[in-house]
């Protein structure tokens, strides 16, 4: 019994950039989102052949509790008026793909002020496996278990190109063991939602770390002891962003 999880948001962006604005209703409305959203959602279904299908939805894309640990949290996507930034045309689509994807039966699960991440991650951990989560969002590397089945259908590279992401995958894509991909992420960081991971290490130095500690806790920890398993820039460099490592976890973790 596979269930198939939608990343919403992460699939309607990537249908209306990825189709032509040409296509629109007869009365003129862009529709290429929902053109594009519900191909990928079809030719998706016709790979893996799913038996049940929830398409995840933001209660909040940016929720309150990760702003108040971390005001940065994502603030690179406002606009003047402190909302999202969203192409004109595309923000009409939305409301009308939702009340398709309902009248086609398939269900909207989204928690107010929590992300898809989070409401993905829930399923991920409570559901029984195989779960193919499908996202263009790196984020959901994280849920990835082998042992339950819980794989990433990840469409950075499109349809046709897009990877099966298990744990064999990730470790063989960033250098780590693939159940370390938080801890990796945690201090390499995230540009795209404004998290800055510990400053002056980047991916090859994540890497190294994710290879020999399990949990950022105890890289601090080892930081702190002048573990001889982190080089003195490394501790250093560490120290340096030791309160970004305190919040780090509820920002980078997806809750359940």
């Amino acid at each position: 019994m596979t269930l198939m999880l939608l990343d919403s948001a992460s699939l309607w962006y990537r249908a209306y950039f990825g189709m032509p604005d040409t296509l629109v209703s007869p009365s003129g409305e862009p529709v290429n989102a929902i053109r594009g959203y519900l191909d990928m959602t079809a030719r998706l279904m016709n790979i893996y052949k799913p038996n049940r299908l929830v398409a995840c939805i933001e209660g909040d894309w940016r929720p309150s509790w990760r702003v108040e640990l971390f005001p940065e949290y994502k603030a690179n996507r406002l606009d003047v008026e402190g909302e999202e930034e969203e192409p004109d045309t595309l923000g009409p689509q939305i409301p009308i793909l939702l009340d398709l994807l309902e009248a086609f039966g398939i269900p909207l699960v989204g928690v107010d002020d929590f992300e898809a991440d989070d409401v993905m991650a829930s399923f991920a951990v409570k559901e029984k496996g195989p779960i193919k989560i499908v996202t263009g969002d790196r984020d959901l590397f994280q849920l990835v278990d082998d042992a339950r089945k819980v794989s990433v259908v990840y469409l950075a590279k499109g349809i046709a190109n897009h990877d099966h992401v298990d744990l064999k995958w990730i470790s063989e894509k960033y250098d780590i063991p693939g159940e370390r991909y938080a801890l990796f992420a945690m201090i390499r960081g995230d540009a795209s939602d404004g998290l800055p991971g510990i400053r002056g290490i980047g991916e090859k130095g994540a890497a190294v770390i994710a290879k020999q500690f399990t949990s950022l806790p105890e890289v601090m920890e080892s930081a702190q002891s002048n573990d001889e398993r982190l080089t003195a820039s490394a501790r250093k460099k560490l120290l340096e962003s030791k309160e970004y490592a305190k919040i780090a976890p509820k920002l980078v973790h997806c809750a359940l």
